[in-house]
């Protein structure tokens, strides 16, 4: 058998920007085939097998009835990942959503309850996690070498806001609440969960400061205690050129690590304009050890991430539950502006969705 014909055959729903980016990491992966294509759109589902070379299917129907299809990509806008998932899971198919897992709480926990209540597994696509810079100072945190870890401080910022109309989704407050806190600090909970473990509670500001006059918040700031007694801070600036950067501070040594936002869309680039290094003990910045960062490709390897989950049927790192987490820290942080700062709990948040 080729490994062309073991590779898990899925499907993909929404044809737009994102659904190209992971098209072309999963022609890079001897796991996954990315088969059919569905988007409402006849116009865009002929555009994207014009471009990307994958066969589009009239419905969605279609598509979950092929008993070859194994799962299903969504990469629709995050108010239809429920409806969609809900689809996907009935027909026995596992499922794989772009993060957020869903665009509210109430939504991202019934799409967790679709594992349970099918069978199928739930991966969301929060990829910053299985960078290798991240992965490098998780492996250093566990070794040893920072000591103990006290603070953990972020920053995923872009232009977005600049670019905002009327027309886009992005624009409005019950699609994209908090703006750049649901796009792009929502990456980077995921992060510090991964590398800092749990968290209790929240607080955070935000601001808008975009010339647009859209209805989001475009500036955001957020702190976070973990359950340990270590700090936190994501912030998220819309309205500025693009960075991501990580860094973590322990008792014997810090770790910094960002890169070149423009590479973005291409991860397998990354290495080649990342700045990952280490600070010991008493040493200044001019002291620090510049790390080699490996190439790897995020999406390429949450993609073979779902491949295996498919097969194996056991839920991935990149589970409903982590994702869960990261959205109820958006949502703290949703409830903390609105009481004007003040810390919320995590546990409070999950409440309001628990009966």
């Amino acid at each position: 058998m080729s490994s062309e014909q073991k590779k898990v055959r899925v499907g993909i729903v929404g044809l737009g920007r994102w659904a190209k980016v992971l098209t072309k990491a999963s022609k890079q992966s001897t796991k996954i085939d990315i088969v059919c294509g569905y988007s409402r759109s006849e116009e865009k589902r002929l555009a994207f097998e014009s471009e990307m070379g994958v066969p589009p299917v009239a419905s969605l129907e279609e598509m979950l009835n092929d008993p070859t299809i194994s799962g299903v990509i969504i990469t629709v806008p995050n108010e239809q990942h429920r409806s969609i998932a809900e689809k996907v899971a009935a027909a026995k198919k596992h499922v794989y959503t772009e993060k957020p897992i869903a665009h509210n709480l109430e939504d991202g926990l019934q799409i967790a309850a679709l594992e349970k209540k099918y069978g199928v597994t739930v991966t969301v696509g929060h990829s910053a996690r299985l960078m290798a810079g991240i992965r490098m100072i998780k492996q250093r945190i566990d070794a040893g070498e920072l000591g103990t870890v006290a603070f953990i401080e972020a920053n995923f910022s872009n232009e977005r806001a600049l670019e905002l109309t009327p027309q886009t989704w992005r624009w409005y407050k019950d699609r994209a609440p908090g703006g750049p806190l649901s796009q792009l600090a929502i990456h980077h909970f995921d992060v510090v969960h991964y590398l800092g473990g749990s968290m209790l509670e929240v607080s955070s500001v935000a601001s808008k400061l975009s010339p647009v006059g859209a209805e989001v918040d475009d500036q955001s700031m957020t702190t976070i205690r973990f359950a340990d007694g270590k700090l936190g801070y994501v912030g998220s600036c819309w309205t500025s050129p693009g960075v991501f950067s990580v860094r973590v501070f322990g008792s014997k040594g810090l770790m910094h690590y960002e890169i070149d936002f423009g590479t973005w869309d291409t991860p397998h680039l990354l290495h080649q304009s990342s700045t990952l290094y280490i600070q010991r003990g008493k040493d200044g910045y001019g002291k620090r050890e510049e790390l080699v960062v490996p190439e790897s490709d995020m999406f390429r390897a949450e993609l073979e991430m779902f491949a295996d989950s498919c097969i194996s049927g056991k839920s991935p790192e990149l589970s409903a539950d982590n994702a869960i987490t990261s959205l109820a820290v958006v949502n703290a942080a949703l409830k903390s502006i609105e009481r004007k700062g003040q810390a919320v709990t995590l546990a409070e948040v999950m409440a309001d969705f628990k009966g």
